[in-house]
C-alpha cells in the first residue's frame, strides 16, 4: 500500500522520519515538516535577528491577510479577501459568534436561539454559553449520538424564527463524523439564521467549499493537519458580503483603517482585516506555509483520498485485531461520512493509551472509553498504522489478561 501510494515521498519530509515513532495524533498537533524548522530557525536568527523593526514594513504587516488568502484557495476554496490568519480558535469562535447574533438581533429582536450540539468541541459550548448570558439569549441544544454527528433532520427541527446562530464543526472532534455541510447549511439559510463552521478536524484533510456551499463564517486552527506546532494561530473566514455587515466585539488597532495614525477613536477598516484585533503572531504562522506548499502542490483531492484509505485500513486492521478483543468503532464505518481521524471503544482504553504512549505509540484518549487515531495524509504511511494497531492489540490483550488475573 505504500508503494502504490502517490503522497508516501511526502513523508521523509517530517522531522520524525526515521524514527520508530508511530503518531496517531495528527488530528490534535501535526508532525513538524524539516522545512518548517529550518525556517522558523532562518527567521529568528535573519529576520528578526537581522532585519529586528524593519521587518514589520518589510513583510510582517502583511502575513495575516496573505497566508489567510491562502487558506482561502488551498484549503477551503474561499476567494481572496474571505480568509484572515489572527487569534486562537477560542477568540476568533467569540467574534465571529458575538458579532453574527448581535447582527441578527439588530434585525429581529425576537432571534434570540443560539442553536448548537450537545457533543460539539467544549470550547465552541463554553464560548457560545458565555455569549448567550451576555446577551440575554438561550442555547438551543441538539442531542447527537457521540459516534456520529448533526444530521439535517436534527438541525431542521432545531431551527425556526427565534433561530440567530447555528454553531456546527464539520468534522466532530470525538466521533470524526462529517456533516453534510452544504444542506446544514441551506437549513440554517432557510430559517433566516446564520451558520458558523467549526473547520479544526477538517481544514488540511477534507475538502471544504466555503464559497460553493454558501458559508456565512468559519473558523479553523492550524496545529493540526496544517502543522502550525503549539500555539499556532488559528484562521477565521467572513463572506466579504458579511464583512461590513458585522462589527466585530474586540476593537484593537490592527483593525483600523489606519493602524498607524493612532487616532482618538476607532475606526474599522472596511475588508476581513477588521477582525483583526491585536499584533499578528508572526512567530506562530510561519511553519504553517510548508504545510501549505504540499497542500498546494498535492491537492486537497488527493489528501482526501489518502486519508480515506487510512481510515478504511484502520478499520479493517480494528475488525480484525481488537473486534475479538471487545473492541467497538465509535466512528462513522461509511467512509463518506468520516474524517481523517477513527475512534475505537473499549472500557480499557485510557490505560492502554498511557502504556502505548510508553512504546513511542501515540494515539489520545477521549471518554467515554475511546481511542483515537488521528491519520494526517501527508505524514501517516500505511506500515505506521498497521504497527501501530498491532501494538494497540498487544497492549490491549495484556492489560485484559491482568484484569482477569491471568497474566
Amino acid at each position: 500500500m505504500d508503494r502504490a501510494d502517490g503522497l508516501a515521498h511526502y513523508r521523509k519530509r517530517f522531522a520524525d522520519a526515521e524514527t520508530d515513532v508511530v503518531y496517531f495524533d495528527g488530528n490534535s498537533l501535526g508532525r513538524p515538516p524539516l522545512s518548517a524548522i529550518e525556517r522558523v530557525e532562518r527567521f529568528l536568527r535573519d529576520d528578526w535577528g537581522g532585519r529586528l523593526i524593519r521587518g514589520w514594513d518589510e513583510a510582517w504587516l502583511q502575513m495575516p491577510t496573505e497566508i489567510g488568502d491562502r487558506i482561502g484557495r488551498a484549503v477551503i476554496e474561499a476567494k481572496a479577501g474571505q480568509t484572515i490568519i489572527g487569534d486562537s480558535t477560542t477568540v476568533l469562535l467569540y467574534k465571529l459568534a458575538r458579532a453574527a447574533v448581535d447582527a441578527q438581533l439588530a434585525r429581529s429582536p425576537a432571534r434570540r436561539e443560539i442553536v448548537v450540539d450537545t457533543d460539539n468541541f467544549p470550547t465552541d459550548r463554553y464560548v457560545l454559553d458565555g455569549i448567550a448570558r451576555e446577551r440575554g439569549m438561550r442555547l438551543r441544544w441538539i442531542e447527537v449520538d457521540t459516534s456520529a454527528g448533526v444530521t439535517p433532520e436534527q438541525l431542521a427541527e432545531a431551527v425556526g424564527p427565534e433561530t440567530a446562530l447555528v454553531v456546527v464543526s464539520h468534522v466532530a472532534y470525538r466521533s470524526a463524523y462529517l456533516a453534510d455541510a452544504p444542506e446544514l447549511t441551506r437549513i440554517a439559510h432557510d430559517a433566516g439564521a446564520l451558520i458558523l463552521w467549526d473547520l479544526c478536524h477538517s481544514a488540511g484533510s477534507v475538502p471544504v467549499k466555503a464559497d460553493l456551499w454558501g458559508f456565512d463564517l468559519a473558523v479553523g486552527c492550524t496545529y493540526k493537519y496544517l502543522n502550525g506546532g503549539p500555539g499556532s494561530p488559528a484562521f477565521a473566514y467572513v463572506r466579504d458580503d458579511l464583512q461590513e455587515v458585522l462589527v466585530q466585539p474586540i476593537q484593537g488597532w490592527w483593525g483600523t483603517s489606519d493602524m498607524f495614525a493612532m487616532g482618538p477613536e476607532y475606526e474599522p477598516v472596511p475588508d476581513i482585516r477588521r477582525f483583526l484585533s491585536g499584533t499578528a503572531p508572526i512567530v506562530g504562522m510561519l511553519a504553517m506555509e510548508e504545510t501549505l506548499a504540499m497542500i498546494e502542490e498535492a491537492g486537497m483531492p488527493a489528501l482526501r483520498e489518502k486519508s480515506i484509505a487510512l481510515t478504511e485500513y484502520a478499520i479493517t486492521l480494528a475488525d480484525d485485531w481488537l473486534a475479538p478483543l471487545g473492541v467497538t468503532l465509535a466512528s462513522p464505518a461509511d467512509a463518506e461520512e468520516r474524517g481523517s481521524h477513527v475512534t475505537l471503544h473499549h472500557g480499557a482504553m485510557r490505560e492502554v493509551t498511557a502504556r502505548l504512549w510508553q512504546q513511542d505509540v501515540i494515539p489520545d484518549y477521549r471518554d467515554p472509553g475511546g481511542l483515537r487515531i488521528g491519520l494526517s495524509p501527508l505524514s501517516t504511511s500505511f506500515e505506521e498504522v498497521h504497527r501501530g494497531l498491532a501494538a494497540t492489540r498487544d497492549v490491549l490483550k495484556t492489560v485484559l489478561l491482568e484484569r482477569a488475573g491471568l497474566a
